[in-house]
């Protein structure tokens, strides 16, 4: 479906401070321009890795930084490693010492290294497990004290469709983009009465990560500037907690984790082979609900037991 053009309160940033990593190309260069244009002082993170993770160098981020200077927005240069604990605590405190404050937090770094799962050593699981999921912990973890006494802060975390689909040859970039959408789903209820809203941007993009996987045309389509407004909304002031929002060429999809009404077993010997029989109806969609927490699943499994005691 096609959304007509409407008028609406613009979304700014002003006076606010965003961390962005892997800024400074693709994606998150792309990202902290457009926090930069709308008032947002920016520290763009890039530890300037090919793409794979390896080599190092500062200057990408530092080139992102004169773009948004030369267009008069605010921004410093971070080189630091977000698996590197220390590293990212001194980033923020950057943050905190050139700002006072930190509002947004863009978890975008990352690398890949596919290979089929038999083919993949445990290093290059390690790594890609080590940068995407990790990486985020620990920025999120450098902010989350500080967003709490401020009793506001926006939290994105950048997820994948291989996480929430599947892809071959990317075992280990879809394990950990997975369980960036749990950490979310669990820092969007711990935050919540702190005014933190975190969320997960899911996107399809042409970068040095979706080159070589997609044709010319497709990718003239995907541009990281066609997903950004994705993250804009999700960092905003009226942003929504615990969304998983799916970006590309422009459009934009929610992806659910829901659960079915399911059917009640029992305690039986043949309990295995009535649920191989029952599969269909286990699999009904209609009356599925999206879970407020994962406390839900144990509420309806004990209702429908109770009520099959009862006779109900």
């Amino acid at each position: 479906m096609n959304v007509s053009d409407s008028t609406s309160t613009p979304i700014r940033f002003d006076n606010q401070v965003a961390i962005v990593t892997g800024a400074g190309g693709g994606l998150g260069r792309s990202h902290a321009l457009q926090l930069a244009a709308r008032g947002a002082k920016v520290v763009v993170n890039d530890l300037g890795v090919a793409r794979d993770g390896s080599g190092s160098t500062q200057s990408a981020a530092e080139k992102v930084v004169e773009e948004i200077r030369a267009a008069g927005g605010q921004a410093i240069a971070s080189g630091a490693s977000v698996t590197d604990p220390a590293a990212v605590e001194q980033m923020v405190a950057q943050a905190m010492g050139e700002w006072g404050r930190v509002d947004i937090l863009v978890n975008n770094a990352g690398f890949l290294r596919d290979k089929s799962f038999s083919k993949m050593s445990l290093d290059d699981f390690r790594a890609i497990v080590d940068v995407h999921l990790m990486g985020a912990v620990y920025c999120t973890k450098a902010v989350w004290e500080i967003m709490k006494q401020q009793n506001y802060g926006r939290i994105v975390m950048t997820t994948s469709s291989s996480g929430l689909f599947g892809n071959f040859g990317q075992a280990n970039y879809g394990a950990a983009k997975m369980a960036l959408v749990g950490l979310m789903q669990t820092l969007a209820i711990e935050g919540e009465k702190y005014g933190i809203r975190v969320n997960c941007l899911a996107p399809t993009a042409a970068t040095r990560m979706t080159e070589e996987l997609m044709g010319a045309d497709a990718l003239a389509l995907l541009t990281p500037e066609s997903v950004t407004p994705g993250m804009l909304w999700l960092v905003s002031k009226d942003a929504p907690s615990k969304t998983v929002l799916c970006a590309g060429a422009g459009t934009f999809s929610r992806s659910n984790i829901t659960l079915t009404d399911g059917i009640h077993v029992g305690e039986r010997a043949d309990a295995a082979e009535v649920l191989a029989a029952s599969a269909g109806r286990l699999a009904d969609r209609s009356g599925e609900i999206i879970p407020v927490a994962g406390f839900q699943q144990g509420q309806m499994e004990v209702t429908k037991a109770a009520a099959a005691k009862s006779g109900g």
